[in-house]
């Protein structure tokens, strides 16, 4: 799930200039926090009280995609960052390398303010490692004003009234899945042949296809250069804040499921640090404030009925949402990823992209 994040991104916590600022002066030695996750994870506030208030300075790095975060983590052999945020499969990676340290939950006592929903997942089935922090789900979203039929889910983006009308985004086995699934086929099998398969099935998208980008794929769709697109959640709630008329589908073949999640380095050189922060964001007011500024659904099951109106619709699961409705992508063998790859890199020249 790569991040479009939502609304406007605080160059000044790239800087990490919160480093050195407000520390409390009766905490000696100095606290810190080496967090590492994208840009624009947490409103400047949210860093500066707890900063405030706890005394732990925020030293905030962000990297571009998860492979150049677990690179990163290696080379430090699990220190360096005392907390990381990232995505579900790459975590998974990183605990098998023996890169992430086990929570002590006895200093986590904002834990059950987390949604169970989000828990238990492929990465971390016993929760021993990991707190969620967002979760996302590969959503469509078109303008009922210029595409002129219903669209209930993924079968119906191959009709040929969405000729050159379509955006898509550009994770390969996200829309390798879309296929796969309108096959009654898992995002997560190694079958070569049901993966080739589902590749000249897209190979019949192609002339819909007007656009393939991961960024600001919602502009595309409130400008009017297309009238249906696939995107990120962040990107749906941008869409639907600036058009409240656009239409966000649910696709009845099944709902692909991303998770965020927060994670302590194996030698995190400040991992009580790590655990303060955790839980200090497991506040259900902080979370509120979080999650208004992330643009992905809440993981914070308290912090739900406290999110503003103006986009409760956006960050909180709808009530029909349940576990059995959704997949998560997870690994799959190294033959399936190499027919993955061949299959989008052929969808994506028939498409002249």
């Amino acid at each position: 799930m790569k991040k479009a994040v939502a609304f406007a991104l605080s160059a000044a916590m790239a800087a990490g200039i919160f480093a050195g600022c407000g520390s409390s002066s009766n905490q000696q030695p100095k606290q810190e926090l080496n967090l590492f996750t994208w840009m624009g994870m947490f409103p400047d506030e949210v860093l500066e009280s707890f900063q405030k208030e706890t005394g732990i300075t925020v030293n905030y790095s962000s990297f571009d995609t998860d492979e150049t975060m677990l690179q990163k983590l290696s080379q430090a052999k699990g220190g360096d960052y005392d907390l990381i945020i990232a995505d579900d499969y790459i975590i998974q990676t990183a605990i098998e390398q023996g890169l992430v340290a086990k929570l002590d939950k006895e200093k986590l006592t904002n834990l059950d303010n987390v949604n169970p929903i989000y828990q238990s997942q492929f990465y971390d089935p016993d929760n021993s490692y990991t707190v969620p922090y967002g979760a996302g789900v590969q959503t469509i979203v078109y303008n009922p004003e210029t595409v002129n039929f219903e669209i209930t889910g993924y079968e119906d983006l191959w009709n040929a009234a969405l000729e050159d009308n379509l955006a898509i985004i550009g994770n390969y086995r996200v829309i390798n899945g879309m296929a796969l699934k309108t096959m009654g086929e898992s995002y997560n099998t190694n079958d070569v042949a049901k993966i080739e398969a589902a590749g000249q099935k897209l190979l019949e998208l192609a002339p819909n296809i007007r656009l393939i980008k991961d960024e600001n794929t919602q502009d595309d769709l409130i400008s009017g250069e297309v009238g249906a697109a696939i995107m990120y959640t962040s990107q749906v709630t941008l869409a639907k804040m600036a058009n409240p008329d656009l239409k966000v589908v649910f696709p009845k073949e099944g709902i692909g499921l991303g998770i965020m999640a927060q994670f302590i380095p194996s030698q995190a050189p400040n991992p009580d640090a790590a655990h303060q922060f955790i839980n200090y964001i497991l506040q259900p007011e902080v979370a509120k404030q979080c999650f208004e500024h992330l643009g992905y659904y809440s993981t914070n099951k308290a912090a739900d009925e406290l999110i503003s109106e103006e986009y409760k619709e956006f960050l909180t699961l709808p009530d029909n949402f349940t576990a059995d409705s959704t997949e998560m992508i997870a690994p799959i063998s190294a033959e399936a990823e190499e027919a993955h790859v061949k299959v989008w890199t052929e969808f994506k020249n028939a498409c002249g992209q």
